[in-house]
């Protein structure tokens, strides 16, 4: 009886980690084909976000020039990973979960570099949205005395 319940939670911890495995290479795959010049609008101005596959393919690199701020994607693993090159002088890293359709990754701080303090401001979250092949929606959470400020922003890809 213990060897056939330690056989189950093998199995079941195999199986998530296969899941994970799954759901990042696929969010992954998606994430490659926003390769390529976007816009959004900006403080009432039209701003061009580019997206480009670097390191042979194994990052994809994320420019915002009207802040000078770049993120850089890429897998560790099985886990899908930013990191997000902030105008706040900080560099959070975040990891992903995919929701069981694929729309949306959710990337949550794991660790921060170069935070001068707990209270200095920073990005905590992004939410992706996937609307469709030339949509897709950021959502950033900035977190700065103990106060969060969530800005959204809606790209269209350039044609």
């Amino acid at each position: 009886m213990r060897r056939t319940v330690l056989g189950v939670l093998l199995l079941v911890v195999i199986s998530a980690g296969s899941a994970v495995a799954g759901d990042s290479s696929t969010a992954w795959a998606r994430m490659q084909k926003l390769a390529g010049a976007w816009e959004v609008v900006w403080e009432g101005k039209p701003v061009t976000i580019t997206f480009q596959s670097i390191s042979d393919g194994s990052a994809l690199m994320e420019t915002q020039a009207a802040e000078n701020m770049v993120t850089i994607y890429h897998l560790d693993g099985t886990r899908l990973m930013l990191t997000h090159y902030c105008s706040a002088h900080n560099q959070p890293r975040m990891v992903a979960e995919a929701d069981p359709g694929g729309k949306t990754l959710r990337f949550k701080m794991i660790d921060i570099t170069n935070l001068t303090s707990p209270q200095a401001g920073h990005m905590v979250r992004m939410v992706l949205t996937f609307e469709d092949d030339d949509h897709i929606s950021e959502q950033w959470t900035f977190l700065e005395n103990g106060k969060e400020t969530t800005e959204t922003f809606h790209l269209t890809r350039k044609k």
